[in-house]
């Protein structure tokens, strides 16, 4: 809506509020310049921050927008203290301070919990009459956060301290009722939280505990049992390298193959496309006919045999599983075994001990590449091929319960942020 002189609406001053949506008996809505004041912070020159600012012992603590995380945190030890604070502006404890400029606008927001100088690209909502807390929860809601990016403008993307004062808030009738609801948002995010850890360190320590189990297997525990009843010996484990136990190992094209835009039937894989268990075909390359036909008399990828990225993620390893028509470039290589189980080669590949090799190898070379003549030399513990075939059928099953213990805490993770914006679309409303 525009007003007599053309000016949107949000820039004017506005003295009445259309209602956003109903609100129970006993709430109204007021202009967010009603309940605090609302400005922004200092510019530093970045000179004189160094010399005047940087590794102080006493004063007030500043805080730029990237001291803030996109959770809420709020660095306060980044090494600047302002000590001559009373020349700038300052937010006290238990202030909300969002950025309202830039990449991060309307997205980074913490609440002080002492006082503190601030950066000119943050806003201090220094409350009156009104919690500071559920102002905090107000500025996450999806609500405020449409009404912030409706009105962001500029080609560094920000919105003003006067568009600020005019967005609406649903005011809870009484300081005892705002508190109320505090504690119950309180109370829910911190279920919500434990949930989120619980889930996080799920999926922070899937590697972990897969490195673990892949130990146990190529050093023998998980096989024991089945060797003492199948009268295997404990000493029939030898080790080889790769090269000793594989009829080819050779890397893709050197040269830059000929690509098409469109599917054709004939894969160029690349380093990219080599995932640990398996190829990703989302960002894969095509080659014509004539081009596929060149590239197989170097290397002839076909099912069963093992691929490596040999740049980039250096290390990463599947087994073709289909028959599609695979050639590569130089940034991956392919094994041929003589006889081994190539499940049980690619699991190995990706243990601690392989990785390590590999990584040895890696900083010996002026370039993080793998080489062939390193692939060739890697040490592997092999046991008969009986107990290879073992091996991978115990940790498909091991491997497979943590992938999807894996993804379930994935998804948690993603729910937890939506049920956060649901449970404050409800407190707004007055429905908690």
């Amino acid at each position: 809506m525009k007003g007599e002189n053309g000016k949107m609406k949000s820039d004017m001053e506005q003295t009445e509020i259309e209602a956003p949506y109903e609100l129970p008996e006993g709430w109204k809505w007021d202009f967010a310049k009603n309940l605090a004041d609302i400005y922004t912070g200092n510019s530093i020159n970045e000179k004189l921050k160094q010399e005047k600012y940087l590794n102080q012992t006493e004063g007030l603590n500043f805080i730029a927008t990237k001291d803030i995380d996109f959770d809420g945190a709020i660095n306060y030890e980044n090494g600047v203290k302002i000590n001559d604070y009373e020349k700038f502006k300052t937010a006290p404890k238990n202030t909300p301070l969002l950025c309202i400029e830039g990449g991060s606008a309307g997205r980074k927001l913490g609440f002080s919990e002492e006082e503190v100088c601030f950066g000119n690209k943050l806003c201090a909502f220094v409350c009156r009459d009104i919690n500071p807390k559920l102002l905090y929860f107000y500025l996450q809601s999806n609500f405020f956060y449409h009404c912030f990016m409706k009105e962001r403008h500029g080609l560094i993307g920000g919105v003003s301290v006067n568009t600020l004062k005019q967005i609406p808030f649903p005011l809870p009738p009484t300081l005892a009722e705002q508190q109320r609801i505090v504690n119950r948002i309180e109370s829910m995010f911190a279920k919500l939280d434990e949930a989120k850890e619980h889930a996080q360190n799920v999926v922070d320590g899937f590697e972990t505990r897969k490195a673990a189990i892949l130990h146990k297997a190529f050093t023998g525990e998980l096989t024991a049992k089945w060797r003492k009843e199948n009268g295997v010996s404990d000493d029939s484990w030898e080790e080889k390298t790769i090269g000793e136990i594989s009829s080819k190992i050779t890397d893709g094209e050197h040269s830059t193959p000929k690509r098409v835009d469109q599917f054709c039937g004939y894969y160029l894989l690349s380093a990219r496309n080599i995932h640990n268990g398996e190829i990703r075909l989302d960002d894969v390359d095509f080659v014509t006919e004539n081009e596929y036909e060149r590239i197989r008399k170097r290397c002839n990828p076909t099912k069963n045999d093992i691929l490596i990225s040999c740049s980039g993620s250096i290390g990463r390893v599947c087994v073709i599983q289909d028959n599609n028509k695979y050639v590569m470039v130089r940034s991956a290589a392919m094994v041929k075994l003589l006889q081994d189980n190539p499940f049980y080669i690619a699991y190995m590949l990706q243990s601690f001990n392989v990785q390590q090799q590999i990584e040895k190898t890696k900083k010996q070379s002026c370039q993080a590449n793998l080489f062939l003549g390193a692939i060739k030399q890697l040490l592997l513990p092999v046991p008969t091929l009986p107990e290879q075939v073992e091996i991978v059928r115990i940790l498909d099953i091991i491997i497979e319960k943590e992938n999807k213990a894996k993804q379930a805490s994935e998804a948690v993770l993603e729910q937890i942020d939506l049920l956060k914006k649901s449970i404050l679309a409800r407190a707004f409303r007055g429905e908690l």
